[in-house]
């Protein structure tokens, strides 16, 4: 179901800003429209690019995945990786933790139950909020 919220407030919102464009006002239509348009992507599963799903980067041979980082969005330290890595982090399995529960389950598994992030899996060992310097190295190596 939380796969498909996007949809639903496209529909919901699309749905009301043709209500308030009959109705004569326009402005407040452009409004609800844009803004409808901006949560329906924040919300999707494409925010911030397609994530990969964790039984599908499991299922990768180990020299396709050298790391992997599991993340989310409005982690400050997921950010500082992302920014530290710049371009060379293009070379990382990116997984989004709010949209697999799978990923969840397996952050929580390697932390002590908690769904601490970044958690990086480099070479198959997992690092808990490693140091950004740690993952540079590696994934220039690719």
């Amino acid at each position: 179901m939380e796969r498909h919220l996007w949809l639903l407030a496209l529909v919901a919102g699309g749905w009301a800003t043709v209500v308030y464009a009959l109705d004569g006002a326009v402005l407040p239509a452009l409004g609800l429209g844009l803004l409808t348009l901006v949560a329906s992507a924040i919300s999707s599963p494409w925010w911030r690019g397609r994530s990969a799903r964790h039984a599908d980067v499991v299922d990768l041979p180990a020299a396709d995945r050298p790391v992997v980082v599991y993340w989310r969005p409005g982690c400050t330290y997921c950010a500082r990786l992302r920014r530290h890595l710049g371009s060379v982090g293009r070379r990382a399995r990116w997984v989004n933790i709010w949209q697999d529960a799978g990923a969840r389950a397996f952050v929580r598994s390697v932390n002590d139950g908690n769904e601490t992030v970044p958690t990086v899996v480099i070479d198959g060992e997992p690092h808990t909020n490693p140091a950004p310097d740690l993952v540079r190295q590696r994934l220039e190596a690719v």
